[in-house]
């Protein structure tokens, strides 16, 4: 067998290295750019940098809410567990409720996704908070839709649902949304848990 690298900390050194020197990060500001190397690492795509787009200031804002204790609400548990809660400034909560007993019935109301209905546990605990969807772009949609209806609106939004159907559609309705909510998206199909989670960890941490 060949010999590799088994030391964590110079895998970690050598791997953001690696990222920094290929991956083009220019136009983002200092947190936004060490948000940036993050969700690269997470799934090892260098040009995912050219589909990550956020409103101004969002790195700086998203800090802000969690070092004030923002709750960080969840639409998948993959986006909860994937939380390094030891980076978390102030032991913020991290909801998921996607898996309460009430959800498959609000589902069949709405006609709608389990995950998209999950949010309608939500509400009263909305307003400022950080809301991350890495999975379901119905429930980045629902989330719009919930604004719209008078909710409380999130502090900020990771807005990175992956697949084929409503995801391109669903970050760009959140990027284009009348509210101007503070949001960080990858546009078109690419987004994901992992990519969801390393953001928030960027987030909360000060260092790679």
């Amino acid at each position: 067998m060949s010999s590799y690298v088994r030391d964590g900390e110079e895998i970690y050194r050598r791997s953001f290295a690696t990222i920094r020197a290929e991956a083009d990060l220019s136009g983002f500001d200092p947190v936004l750019e060490r948000v940036v190397v993050r969700m690269i690492h997470a799934c090892g795509m260098v040009d995912l940098a050219g589909a990550v787009a956020a409103s101004p200031g969002f790195g700086p804002h998203a800090q802000a809410l969690l070092a004030a204790g923002a709750p960080i609400l969840c639409d998948t548990a993959m986006v909860a567990a994937g939380v390094t809660r030891s980076r978390l400034p102030a032991e913020n909560e991290v909801l998921c409720t996607l898996s309460d007993p009430r959800v498959a019935r609000l589902a069949g109301t709405l006609g709608t996704t389990r995950t998209a209905a999950a949010l309608e546990l939500w509400r009263d605990r909305l307003g400022g908070a950080l809301v991350v969807v890495g999975n379901a772009p119905t429930a980045l949609f629902r989330l719009l839709e919930i604004v719209e209806e008078g909710a409380p609106a999130p502090g900020a939004v990771v807005g990175v649902p992956v697949g084929f159907i409503g995801a391109a559609e669903s970050k760009m309705a959140l990027a284009e949304h009348p509210s101007a909510l503070a949001h960080l998206v990858v546009h078109g199909r690419r987004g994901g848990s992992a990519i969801a989670a390393a953001a928030v960890n960027a987030l909360a941490s000060g260092d790679e």
